[in-house]
């Protein structure tokens, strides 16, 4: 058993910061059910590293709620059911608990429409998954992201960057990817050509040092959909994003993969 100290989110959406100031950097944000070691903690903050992902940050003390490794490895033990909806409701028999959760949060210990934290109930009558494991049902889960609005560290339907996107979108289809572009492109099988890729398939880009700092989902007919002021399709060819609104290419492509 470990001596960690856990937490899970009980908010729709908390900041994780890069430092422990409300000022500080967003680097991601933590959605409902998803749960965390603590690995520091001082009066007003708390560093945080996801179980999802061992991504770390910030969070503020009073935007989680500690568990217990029993209540964890029940949630452990159980598959991962996420919301699909926009935005549902979770309702409490104490209306003042009630909160609304967005589209990619995780549902822990959810039986018969109840969803459970350690010591409360919650009901939830909306669409939900464990996985939608065909390329067209990725492709569907992308575009229910359109036009949402481009926000860094964002990972919802609210605000969104581009690797946040790809991460949800695939949590959806079934299959847990890192969170930064930089570590999704060093998972999965490279591809030589665009040629070979299928919808679904990620492609990557690059800054002018070299650097990976976008990703989006390929789709069919030479576009791309992903985040880049808000969750958008625009055209896909050998050299990058041809944004035909600026009349240019804004991306420049790096590398093809597929992981799955």
């Amino acid at each position: 058993m470990s001596d960690s100290k856990l937490g899970i989110a009980f908010l729709a959406s908390a900041p994780m910061r890069l430092t422990p100031s409300d000022r500080a950097e967003m680097v991601n944000v933590l959605l409902f059910g998803e749960t965390f070691d603590i690995l520091e903690e001082q009066p007003k903050w708390v560093h945080i590293k996801l179980h999802h992902d061992g991504y770390e940050g910030w969070l503020d003390r009073l935007q989680y709620q500690s568990i217990s490794q029993a209540f964890f490895d029940q949630i452990s033990a159980q598959e991962n059911v996420i919301c699909c909806e926009t935005i549902q409701l979770l309702k409490a028999a104490d209306a003042a608990q009630s909160t609304l959760i967005p589209q990619g949060s995780y549902l822990p210990l959810f039986s018969n429409n109840t969803v459970r934290l350690e010591h409360q109930e919650f009901e939830f009558a909306g669409d939900h998954t464990t996985g939608k494991n065909t390329r067209q049902a990725l492709i569907d889960i992308a575009f229910s992201y359109l036009n949402s609005p481009y926000l860094w560290g964002g990972r919802t339907p609210m605000g969104i960057d581009c690797s946040g996107f790809t991460q949800m979108v695939y949590r959806q289809y079934g299959k847990n990817i890192p969170r930064d572009a930089s570590q999704q492109a060093k998972k999965g099988m490279t591809l030589s050509f665009l040629e070979e890729c299928e919808p679904g398939d990620l492609a990557f880009f690059d800054n002018a040092e070299g650097n990976i700092v976008h990703v989006g989902i390929v789709i069919e007919d030479g576009k791309i959909i992903h985040a880049s002021g808000k969750v958008r399709v625009d055209g896909l060819d050998h050299s990058g994003i041809y944004n035909a609104e600026l009349g240019r290419h804004t991306h420049k492509l790096r590398v093809l993969k597929r992981l799955i």
